[in-house]
């Protein structure tokens, strides 16, 4: 009963999917200026502010299907390696007042990408 590794791979799909979505339609209502002005004080052309659409949006809705799921997971994992040098590099030794790392989030996120990219999107998919 216990060992499902298809629910497994598609409860974690599911899980990273929908929690990254969140955070791309959130960026489409709110706009990516702010994304745009962080990559321009790094002296990244604003224009690479579209790719977080792409790790956010996209990619996402890729791996809740199920469709090129581990092109989906090295998609949401150089977003995530983006955010984290780009815009949480302050924050690696850091720790929030209730004692928890403060990039506890991004680095689940990715995380979670990689071991995605490692098993594969599992039986629980559309097939492409």
């Amino acid at each position: 009963m216990l060992n499902q590794p298809d629910l497994a791979r598609l409860i974690l799909r599911l899980a990273l999917g929908f929690l990254i979505l969140l955070h791309g339609i959130s960026k489409l209502l709110n706009g990516i200026g702010p994304i745009e002005n962080l990559l321009a004080a790094h002296g990244l052309p604003a224009i690479l502010a579209w790719g977080v659409l792409i790790g956010e949006i996209l990619a996402p809705a890729m791996l809740i299907l199920g469709v090129h799921t581990r092109v989906a997971a090295v998609l949401v994992t150089i977003n995530m390696v983006f955010a984290l040098v780009l815009a949480h590099q302050h924050e690696l030794l850091a720790l929030k007042a209730n004692g928890g790392w403060a990039l506890e989030l991004p680095a689940l996120f990715l995380v979670n990408a990689v071991v995605i990219l490692m098993l594969g999107p599992g039986r629980y998919r559309v097939h492409s």
